[in-house]
């Protein structure tokens, strides 16, 4: 085998998911990290944001127009009759809080919402404020996720069991070719999961990715960090929980990493924040 080039570029993950012309993000979290008062801002909508758990219940939604300097530069060079800009849906989803896959908090219900988006903005708590309560009555952003992310991970597993449970009840009248072929992807699927492992960070082979797309699973949905400071920490670009939040998604597939404000964001609403047109844009401020 030929010896690696310094330079050559790092393999890319496989692409999961549904491929289409807008993108539907759903705002992900444990209850009372600043999710609603997220969505709020990006929206403008003015959905209830109180101080006590699953103030949400049923996902809301909006969509956000996505600005584009090139599609605009287009429409006026060409001049169509139809001008349809990019847009992003929002969904907040209720807070999720450890054993929600086995439905606590209503979990199950919250886990199912998930599985209509096609990618996840992760929002954690990293302020301190005793007036705002915290399900797990600490600050603490890292277990926070780990919380999340193991939930998600149970879910799939039971996906992923339940598929293989309806394969090995239909083996005494015979299996297709194409159930054999799904059996053998859960059974890779269910490893990796047990192992702690995220579904969209697996070396999977064209043919087992068709079989993770019909499957719609939580882990294998792409991610965007959001890190919801203080407002003095936001503007001094500064906080004790950076520095681990930033080692461990490191850890954990080194996907964006955005902070903001939601205090801050809240109080300049009224104007556009330069934090949305960020987030819309896919880049980070600081990372």
């Amino acid at each position: 085998m030929a010896p690696k080039k310094k330079d050559e570029a790092p393999k890319e993950r496989p692409l999961l998911g549904r491929f289409k012309s807008n993108l539907k993000m759903g705002v992900v979290g444990m209850p009372n990290v600043g999710k609603s008062t997220l969505f709020n801002v990006m929206s403008k909508a003015g959905i209830a944001a109180e101080n006590f758990p699953f103030c949400t219940i049923e996902p809301n939604q909006t969509r956000v127009n996505v600005p584009d300097d090139r599609f605009r530069w287009l429409c006026s060079v060409y001049k169509p009759k139809s001008q349809v800009s990019a847009y992003l849906e929002i969904v907040d989803i209720a807070g999720l809080v450890k054993g929600a896959a086995s439905g606590e908090g209503l979990g199950n219900a919250f886990l199912s919402h998930i599985s209509s988006v096609d990618g996840i903005f992760h929002v954690t708590r990293a302020f301190e404020d005793p007036d705002v309560i915290h399900v797990e009555d600490r600050v603490d952003p890292v277990q926070d996720l780990e919380i999340i992310h193991s939930e998600l991970r149970l879910k799939d597993l039971t996906r992923v069991n339940n598929s293989m449970e309806a394969i090995d009840k239909m083996r005494s009248r015979g299996l297709k070719k194409e159930q054999l072929e799904e059996y053998a992807v859960c059974e890779k699927l269910k490893g990796w999961l047990e192992e702690g492992k995220d579904v969209r960070f697996g070396d999977w082979s064209s043919k087992e990715i068709d079989v993770l797309n019909s499957f719609q699973l939580l882990t294998a949905k792409p991610a965007v960090y959001l890190v919801n400071l203080s407002k003095d920490h936001y503007v001094k670009k500064k906080g004790k929980w950076l520095k681990p939040l930033f080692e461990w998604v490191q850890a954990h597939g080194n996907e964006p990493i955005i902070p903001f404000s939601g205090a801050y964001e809240n109080e300049v609403r009224m104007v556009m924040p330069s934090f949305v047109h960020t987030l819309r844009s896919g880049h980070s401020l600081w990372w």
